[in-house]
């Protein structure tokens, strides 16, 4: 009688094991693959001082979605991605060397704000083909510095 129990018991272990297996499978990625999953790009993007570097500078139209990581040493960064025509080093800029995100020739996708150094964020968004450029646009009023000035910014292009 014992026997016969946990024959049943692992029977019905295996079973429900291949139900479980069955009703989640449907083929989407888990994102190991560069794929999040749901059709979109993902990106990994490092910022440190004083450079923004994506993994790659372009990507295909549609949910795109930036694995930004900040690097340091030292510094708190910020990612902004903006759509624009203009070159990444010639953006219009305040006194301070601050992107003016108000300007003309451009437009603010979206952004994560202060991110800490060793922290990382995702930002997901949608991106009609075009030219982009991602940076920080930090000004830290004790160094004064404007983090765009000192380079923290990358062209990036959307293709069809």
């Amino acid at each position: 009688m014992r026997r016969s129990t946990s024959h049943r018991l692992l029977a019905a272990a295996a079973i429900t094991s291949l139900i479980i297996v069955g009703c989640t499978s449907d083929g989407a990625s888990n994102g190991a693959d560069g794929d999040d999953g749901g059709g979109g790009t993902v990106i990994g993007v490092t910022l440190q001082e004083w450079a923004v570097v994506p993994a790659q500078n372009s990507a295909p139209s549609g949910e795109v979605t930036f694995e930004v990581t900040n690097d340091g040493p030292e510094d708190v960064h910020e990612f902004v991605v903006l759509r624009t025509d203009l070159d990444a080093a010639s953006l219009p800029v305040d006194d301070n060397g601050v992107v003016d995100e108000e300007g003309g020739g451009i437009e603010v996708i979206d952004e994560i704000e202060d991110i800490a150094v060793g922290d990382s964020q995702d930002l997901t968004v949608q991106l009609e083909p075009g030219s982009y450029v991602l940076l920080c646009n930090i000004w830290s009023e004790d160094e004064q510095e404007a983090h765009y000035q000192l380079g923290m910014r990358a062209g990036f292009s959307v293709d069809e």
